[in-house]
């Protein structure tokens, strides 16, 4: 069964789409914040038309930057790949699949989900980071699944105390609110409320995890 941890970290990510169009990324860096995730693609065909000039900027002002795809229920094969044109990683970007039940159309099953990742391994080297929460407990149960294990696992639950799924001992990023419901702080200076991210570690720790799991297409 999944097991409970307490939930502490450091705030030091925040993550965005084009639903965050106007952001001060120097304003966030000046508050504390160290990187950002962006929503780059999701399906086959959407493209997230802030990703470009977000990344730019972000990286002006000094942040990390990663770069986070929405799983639906179309071919993976080719949603890997549609993810991997947009986001362009470049040795130091960090990919994520965010697998969660889509509310306009067929979710990304498990199988699906393995797929993805695989061949993001296959392409980069590296393993991208995993983004679910309920969704993921409810698919896998207790199983423990150990292809998804190899990817570092981004918890998205708003409570003080959290369930991590059997086959991660611990969550690396967990997203504690979505800038309205969660433990705070849910604020940004330069953002507003917006989902905000504790890592499991200080920022030494983060900028070193980071370089470690950044993916260029080889």
């Amino acid at each position: 069964m999944p097991h409970l941890t307490d939930a502490k970290g450091t705030d030091l990510i925040f993550d965005i789409s084009h639903f965050q169009p106007d952001v001060d990324f120097a304003a966030a860096k000046a508050a504390g914040l160290r990187g950002v995730f962006h929503k780059a693609s999701e399906g086959l065909h959407f493209i997230d038309p802030c990703y470009a000039p977000a990344r730019e900027q972000a990286r002006a002002a000094g942040l990390l930057w990663g770069a986070y795809h929405f799983g639906t229920g179309e071919d993976a094969l080719a949603q890997a790949g549609h993810f991997l044109d947009v986001a362009q990683p470049d040795g130091k970007t960090l990919l994520v699949l965010d697998l969660e039940c889509n509310p306009s159309g067929p979710s990304m099953r498990i199988e699906q989900a393995r797929t993805f990742v695989s061949r993001l391994h296959e392409v980069t080297g590296k393993w991208p980071g995993l983004y679910s929460g309920s969704y993921i407990r409810d698919q896998l149960g207790a199983y423990r699944d150990p292809l998804l294990g190899n990817c570092w696992f981004w918890l998205a639950e708003y409570g003080e105390v959290v369930e991590v799924p059997p086959t991660w001992q611990q969550w690396t990023l967990w997203q504690h609110t979505d800038g309205h419901v969660g433990p705070g702080p849910q604020t940004i200076s330069g953002v507003g409320p917006c989902d905000r991210d504790r890592f499991a570690g200080d920022a030494d720790a983060l900028n070193a995890f980071w370089a470690a799991n950044a993916s260029v297409v080889s």
